[in-house]
């Protein structure tokens, strides 16, 4: 009895009056975590910080070609991947400066400002007259907007364990929309006025090595928890998988936009900027079907690995499928290529919410936002090289449409596959590592 009455203080949770993650704690402890309006302020914050991040895609071929940098139509991709990759490239030196202050001083501030970012850069990057003003404001837009790192944390922490994948999914449900109706805002938007022509952290330990008692098992996962961010070899196996898959995934979104727009003699589909968001709107409302209705059975069914192998195995065909839609046309060019483009689109989506769900499982709370970040900034860095290495491969493809051995746009997608084979590789021993 006497042990009983020990044990029983060490066990019970203390809340702090005026502490806004002892509410966020003592809400999840209640069960009353699923909160429409927490899922609706996930949603609207990740939305304003991803719309930007591919919405110039459909566009920038154009807004490129106004500038009149480029030699020939050829190089025109070259440039855009430029200006693609200059967001990803900021993003990628001040995610994890981000992720810090948000570990810190809270998320709120750092999302705040990163929608007041959104709206002051992207506006400028709008009125770019020159290519120079162009790839700097979206280098601004990208290393001041530090969002998303902590509005994955922020997601993760609001709700109880087994809602987790349900926060998750919904960053990645408005991610996943963000990135195809951003382009589809972009594409219809894009010619409205052109001529159409043909031509806190000490706090948190005590709690928590409170809350686990004294036992030697115990005692190693407090050690484990204070252990370098760095060293955490789940986590990281996982960031690295990620980047890999989102290298792929960007080039994807690059080479997707101007391969459609490019004309025939080049190996593209000849679509205008409306059939490219056309295409991009109906896959993101296919995206938010699958996120918010069908994921969570998929994950609890499968689990997060064997998700992220099966979707990765299943975009490799679908892939190369694409250079043989040039042969179609009309009514049939329409169906097929919208039918790859919600399947290709909900693989990527599936696979990003899967390792969102590893990365968040493999930290503590105190290191979370820290370790979102990490993932962000790993994230962009690869994006940095995506979309100025897609475009510059597109160029160099449609200057070899003529070529023998996978000509043109075969050996672009050929490359996507190759990236999308190796993120599937590392997906399994000895290199990923998954905390139980």
């Amino acid at each position: 009895m006497e042990e009983e009455a020990f044990e029983k203080p060490l066990l019970k949770r203390q809340y702090h009056e005026n502490c806004p993650g002892c509410k966020v704690d003592q809400a999840k402890e209640l069960k009353k975590d699923v909160s429409f309006r927490n899922l609706s302020y996930i949603w609207l914050a990740v939305l304003c910080g991803t719309l930007p991040v591919a919405s110039l895609f459909p566009f920038v071929y154009f807004m490129v070609k106004d500038f009149n940098i480029a030699e020939t139509e050829e190089d025109i991709s070259t440039y855009a991947g430029y200006v693609g990759s200059a967001m990803m490239l900021g993003r990628s030196l001040t995610s994890i400066l981000w992720g810090m202050v948000s570990d810190r001083y809270g998320r709120k501030p750092v999302i705040i400002i990163g929608i007041i970012t959104v709206v002051i850069f992207n506006t400028l990057f709008g009125l770019s007259t020159n290519i120079w003003m162009a790839v700097s404001m979206r280098f601004l837009l990208g290393s001041l907007n530090g969002l998303l790192g902590p509005i994955k944390a922020y997601a993760t922490e609001i709700f109880r364990e087994e809602e987790q994948a349900l926060g998750l999914s919904t960053v990645v449900a408005a991610w996943g929309v963000g990135l195809v109706i951003g382009p589809a805002l972009g594409g219809y938007l894009a010619q409205e006025t052109l001529h159409n022509h043909k031509d806190r952290i000490e706090s948190t330990k005590n709690v928590e090595a409170l809350e686990v008692g004294s036992s030697e098992a115990d005692k190693d996962r407090i050690i484990q928890r204070d252990k370098s961010i760095f060293r955490n070899w789940p986590l990281m196996s996982s960031i690295i998988v990620y980047c890999i898959f989102s290298l792929h995934d960007v080039a994807y979104q690059e080479i997707f936009s101007l391969w459609a727009l490019s004309p025939l003699r080049l190996g593209g589909l000849n679509f205008t900027t409306d059939d490219v968001g056309n295409v991009l709107a109906i896959s993101g409302l296919a995206i938010l079907v699958f996120q918010l209705t069908l994921y969570r059975l998929v994950q609890k069914a499968c689990g997060p690995v064997a998700l992220v192998r099966i979707a990765g195995v299943l975009s490799i065909p679908l892939l190369q499928c694409y250079p043989l839609m040039t042969m179609l046309s009309g009514f049939t060019l329409d169906i097929v290529i919208n039918i790859a483009s919600i399947l290709k689109n909900v693989l990527i989506e599936a696979i990003a919410t899967s390792l969102f769900i590893l990365q968040n499982k493999a930290v503590e709370q105190h290191q979370r936002g820290t370790a979102n970040s990490i993932a962000m900034t790993g994230m962009s860095a690869f994006k940095t090289i995506g979309p100025a290495s897609a475009g510059a491969l597109l160029s160099w493809s449609q200057k070899h449409i003529n070529d023998s051995f996978l000509p043109g746009t075969h050996i672009v997608f050929l490359a996507l596959n190759i990236v999308e084979g190796l993120g599937v590789l590392l997906m399994f021993k000895p290199f990923l590592s998954v905390k139980n």
